[in-house]
């Protein structure tokens, strides 16, 4: 089991950790939601939860919930820049379907 992220992503969080003043890592997990099941939740970890799983990648900590490690198991982090838009993309091995907005996916 395992979570990355990538060299680019990596840095845009630190840049932000180190922006907010505080944080250890990165909380990644999932959510029912959207129009093909689940959801992407991503938010700036400040603590850690007792059934917190930990991953570290390019230096920066990611903590997962056990339940939602079973959908996101074996994903790496990426932070793109596509025109104007740009943002983290998730690249998860298990995903069968996604929505077209990139929002939602199920396994």
């Amino acid at each position: 089991m395992a979570l990355s992220l990538t060299e680019k992503a990596a840095n845009h969080v630190q840049k932000t950790i180190t922006n907010r003043g505080k944080g250890i890592g990165l909380r990644l997990g999932v959510k029912t939601s959207g129009c093909s099941g689940m959801a992407y939740v991503m938010e700036f970890a400040d603590k850690v939860d007792e059934q917190d799983q930990i991953f570290e990648s390019q230096g920066i900590k990611i903590f997962v919930d056990p339940k939602s490690l079973i959908y996101i198991d074996g994903t790496e982090l990426d932070y793109v820049r596509e025109g104007l838009n740009e943002g983290f993309q998730f690249n998860n091995p298990n995903t069968k379907n996604s929505c077209g907005c990139g929002e939602s996916f199920n396994v």
